[in-house]
């Protein structure tokens, strides 16, 4: 996935071109607004905070600077983000990671509900199943085989606790097999060993996934969700496959210090939609294999509560020890 990393950053640098504002209106201040984002510059969150930050920065006519703090899984800058005025100057774009990490540590330095005012949802992404052909051919196939061979089928993911590795402990417990997990420190060594058949399968992103089958040395055998997706519209579900379904999204959610004033978060949010909403924000989305979201703060506060019950659940039954 790394090797995309460019690309990803040409696309986000591309976001201000496709974006002109319809009018400009009245910013907060001067001063510039900070949009903090927990991960490194070129990921899929840092994508989707510089579109974001190009529509309000060209709406509002105010600067919006992304700061990326990287670290901890994303803990660093969501505490960053949490100790912030909550006066609509600093604000944050993260992942669903912030509500699975309430499930992989034992203490975390901010709340994911009571640290934040939950703005808007930004986009989400589907997951692919990559399967290296010593996995098999297809989803059943692989499946079958893991049955024939407990424990001898070894699949990658970039971490213990990341979206990868909590997709396929996801997938594992709903289709009954036994695999071993090899975590890795980074994507790149995992889609490296997955290349070479060190491991058999992984759970990667659509976009990506998609980018790592085009050569046909991995195959794309089926996505995680409840249809097909846009991204991917000739790869079958899991369903579709003769599996259990399973619905598996990363999602992306704007989010200001707790305690910021409600006429600002809905400013925010209205902007937010506009942006959204643009024809242009959602082809560049769609390129990435991403699905831009929207609505009100509600929804986006709905998801979290969702996912935290969701993912305190897989954590438990495949017996990962918080850090």
């Amino acid at each position: 996935m790394t090797q995309h990393i460019s690309r990803r950053l040409a696309l986000g640098s591309a976001f201000g071109a496709a974006l002109a504002a319809p009018a400009v209106a009245q910013g907060l201040s001067t001063r510039p607004v900070t949009v903090i984002v927990p991960f490194s510059a070129g990921s899929p969150p840092d994508v989707v905070a510089r579109l974001v930050a190009e529509g309000f920065a060209r709406r509002w006519n105010q600067p919006f600077v992304v700061d990326n703090r990287t670290g901890a899984s994303g803990n660093i800058g969501a505490q960053a983000a949490a100790r912030a005025a909550p006066d609509g100057h600093t604000l944050m774009v993260t992942a669903s990671t912030l509500v699975m990490n309430a499930s992989l540590f034992r203490q975390l330095p901010y709340e994911p509900v009571g640290s934040f005012a939950p703005v808007a949802g930004l986009a989400t992404v589907g997951f692919g199943l990559l399967l290296h052909p010593s996995g098999g051919a297809n989803a059943a196939e692989f499946v079958a085989r893991a049955k024939a061979r407990p424990g001898a089928i070894n699949y990658g993911s970039p971490g213990v606790g990341t979206p990868h590795h909590l997709a396929m402990e996801l997938f594992r417990q709903r289709a009954g097999i036994d695999v071993a997990h090899v975590p890795y420190r980074a994507v790149a060594g995992a889609v490296a060993d997955l290349l070479a058949g060190q491991v058999a399968a992984m759970f990667v992103p659509i976009g990506s996934a998609r980018e790592l089958a085009r050569d046909n040395r991995l195959g794309l055998v089926a996505v995680a969700s409840a249809q097909r997706l846009a991204a991917a519209p000739d790869v079958p579900t899991l369903a579709e496959a003769g599996l259990p379904a399973m619905e598996m999204r990363d999602w992306y959610g704007l989010f200001a210090p707790a305690g910021t004033p409600a006429e600002i978060v809905s400013r925010l949010n209205a902007t937010a939609g506009g942006i959204l909403a643009a024809p242009e924000a959602a082809a560049a989305l769609t390129a990435q294999g991403m699905a831009a979201v929207g609505g009100p703060p509600d929804r986006l506060r709905q998801d979290i509560a969702a996912d935290l019950a969701r993912w305190a659940g897989v954590v438990r039954d495949a017996g990962i020890t918080p850090e």
